[in-house]
This record gives C-alpha cells, sequence and structure tokens, in this order.
C-alpha cells in the first residue's frame, strides 16, 4: 500500500494535489514537453481541441438552446487570502500557501455547434494557489446546470478564505440580461453544519469557505459536491440547503467530485496523492443519503455522464497513475451488464481533463487543460460516438 499523503479537495481538489499536478508537468516540460500515450486501442474518434481559448475549464452542460455552456476557473487574482489566525477567513495552510482572488476573474462561456466560443456570463469570483495570478492553481465557477430554462452555477474560488471576502462561495441564478443573483451562501452552510470529520487527518487541511465542484438538477432542484470537507448537497430554487450525505462520515477523507443522477445519484472520487492505481470507485447514493459502492478500479475521478442506454462514462484525470500526470487522462464506458471499454485516453490528447457531458448529438464533450497550464490554454474536447 502507498503512504497517503493527504491531498484534498480544491482548485479542484486540494492546494497540495495540484502541486503535485503542476510539479509532474514541470517535469514533463509544460505541455509541449510532454510525450503523449499511444491512442486506446478501439478508441473513438477524438477532437482534443474543438474549442480553443479558455482558462481552466470545469464544468460543462448543454442548455435548452442547444448550445454548450462551460464553467471557467478563470485568471486567479492578485488579492491575498489572510494568514494566521483569522477564525473562518483562514484556509489551511499545510499546502503551497496562500490563495490570491479576485472579484472578477472568471466566467461562463457559450460554444456554439461549430466550436465558436463566446462569454455568456463575465466578471465572476476566481482565485489561485500558491502564486498570484493567471498561472497559479485556478477555480472560480465550478459547474452549472439548468431548471428549465434557467442556469445556475456553484462558486467555488471565492469567499475570504480564498482571497475574495466580498463574495461567498454560492449557488448562483443567471438571469435573463446575463447578470447573476446568489441564491444560498453555501460557505456560510459548511461553517454552520459541519461535517464529522472536516479536516484531513494527515495534514489538517480545511477549507472554511469549501471548494465546490459538481452541480447537477433533479426534478426542479439542485445539488452539489464539496470534496474538501466531502459532502452532498441539496439547495432549492428559493435557497433552502440542506446534507444529503456526510461522505467523511460514510467512507472518511475519498475526496467525492464527479456527479451525476441516473435513478440514484452516482460519485466519484478523486482519492489522495499518492494513491494506489484502481484506488478510486463510483458509488451510488440514494436521495435519503444510503451509500454503497457500485465500480470500482479507477483513478482521480472528475466526471460522470450516462447515455441513454443507460451506459455511464467515466472520466478519470490520470488513469493508471499514482499521481496527476501529463496526457493520462482517461474516459471508459462502463455498460449495464459492467463491461469497459476505453473509448480515449492521453494518446488522443486528453491532458488534465477535468470534466465531460453528453451532447444532444450523443457525442462527449471534455474539459480538457483544465489546470496548470495558464489563462487561455483550455479546451474542450469532442468524443465523436459511432456505435
Amino acid at each position: 500500500m502507498s503512504t497517503q499523503v493527504g491531498y484534498k479537495g480544491a482548485a479542484p481538489f486540494t492546494r497540495r494535489a495540484l502541486g503535485a499536478a503542476v510539479f509532474v508537468l514541470a517535469l514533463a516540460g509544460g505541455a509541449g514537453g510532454a510525450i503523449a500515450a499511444p491512442p486506446a486501442q478501439g478508441a473513438a474518434a477524438v477532437d482534443p481541441a474543438w474549442a480553443t481559448g479558455l482558462s481552466s475549464p470545469r464544468g460543462l452542460k448543454f442548455g435548452p438552446d442547444g448550445y454548450l455552456y462551460v464553467a471557467e476557473g478563470g485568471a486567479g487574482g492578485m488579492n491575498p487570502a489572510p494568514l494566521g489566525d483569522y477564525g473562518n477567513c483562514t484556509a489551511g495552510l499545510t499546502g503551497p500557501g496562500q490563495y490570491y482572488g479576485s472579484n472578477t476573474g472568471s466566467r461562463i462561456s457559450r460554444i456554439d455547434t461549430s466550436g465558436g466560443v463566446t462569454t455568456f456570463v463575465d466578471n465572476l469570483p476566481s482565485s489561485g494557489a500558491p502564486i498570484p495570478g493567471p498561472d497559479g492553481l485556478v477555480s472560480g465557477v465550478g459547474d452549472l446546470a439548468f431548471v428549465g430554462d434557467t442556469m445556475y452555477a456553484v462558486l467555488a474560488g471565492a469567499g475570504c478564505s480564498h482571497g475574495v471576502p466580498d463574495i461567498p462561495n454560492a449557488l448562483i441564478r443567471i438571469n435573463a440580461d446575463h447578470t447573476w443573483t446568489q441564491v444560498a451562501d453555501l460557505g456560510a452552510y459548511l461553517r454552520a453544519h459541519p461535517v464529522a470529520d472536516p479536516t484531513d487527518p494527515v495534514t489538517g487541511d480545511f477549507e472554511p469557505d469549501g471548494t465546490f465542484y459538481s452541480l447537477i438538477a433533479v426534478r426542479g432542484d439542485l445539488y452539489t459536491i464539496e470534496p474538501n470537507m466531502g459532502e452532498l448537497l441539496k439547495v432549492t430554487t428559493d435557497g433552502a440547503i440542506s446534507r444529503v450525505i456526510d461522505f467523511s462520515a460514510a467512507l472518511g477523507h475519498v475526496v467525492p467530485t464527479a456527479l451525476a443522477y441516473h435513478g440514484n445519484f452516482y460519485v466519484g472520487n478523486l482519492g489522495r496523492f499518492p494513491q494506489d492505481v484502481g484506488s478510486s470507485n463510483v458509488w451510488k447514493v440514494t436521495p435519503s443519503g444510503n451509500v454503497k459502492v457500485d465500480t470500482t478500479g479507477f483513478d482521480m475521478v472528475l466526471g460522470l455522464v450516462f447515455d441513454g442506454r443507460g451506459r455511464m462514462y467515466v472520466l478519470e484525470m490520470s488513469g493508471g497513475q499514482s499521481l496527476p500526470t501529463p496526457f493520462t487522462g482517461r474516459v471508459t464506458r462502463v455498460d449495464p451488464s459492467g463491461k469497459r471499454t476505453v473509448i480515449a485516453d492521453g494518446g488522443n490528447g486528453l491532458f488534465f481533463p477535468t470534466a465531460i457531458a453528453i451532447g444532444p448529438d450523443g457525442n462527449l464533450y471534455v474539459s480538457n487543460q483544465g489546470f496548470g497550464l495558464g489563462a487561455g490554454t483550455g479546451t474542450i474536447a469532442k468524443i465523436d460516438l459511432t456505435d
């Protein structure tokens, strides 16, 4: 068994986790210096740069208008979060250092059917660590979802501990004029309703404002995952917040990240680094909060989606690795029978992928080059499913 050193959830998982990823990236010489693996056997046709020019792309969803909408972590900021004993305003500083934030560093982009990108909502908060500016490990808008024709989004890089004291991590509603309105203060809920074990048992890492990752809509309500403390929250469109499950109590510090719904909730986890290969799982969670293992044997899961035939697609940030490694992203299809097929991987250009969606055309879309490469370097990969 490998030694667990306690990387937990932030931007998208933790500063330590991202620090490890960027360290590996630096050894590889950046995107240009890394060597891609051969494509997966039987892989689908993949365009790793179907859309370009994004900054730390995260969650993505197709809207009722047929366009793809992407939450971007953004460019980070220059405003340092306070250090020292400042109560709820100080994140655990056992990683590379404090966050640097901005009230206006991230955005939501809209992508047309040919891959053209336009800004849909601008001037959303963003933060990064361990260095200020766009080359930090950046988080901003974590994900988005639609209830009817109305877009909602979850903020992941805001709050005092991220250098954005004026704006909390929150569920927000996007208005018809492309402005936004806060619906629920998620950071305040976390502090008022602590999980059973909110800090990493090895390092003591703690994010008082949370680092929300996935957001989905189910029967008119919103559900979001917070990886650092480890919980699944339900948020109504009028702002009522309740906890579905405390993963820290049920499973320990597994760092849950990916969330999908297919009759029940399905949750994938990133894990803590370095990790044993194949130690990430997908769990099935009932609406009442009962949890059991559904599928095992993955690595650093950051995305889940189901197609119309009940097949689950699992996005791994670094398949077959114990640490984040360039050009080792992987998408595995799991049939209802349990059969697994790798349909895209690092040989197809999957480089630190962070989220996955299925389009009205039946193809898969992946947020690619999602962190560690600087502002404007992110892409959307299109995976053509022909069967």
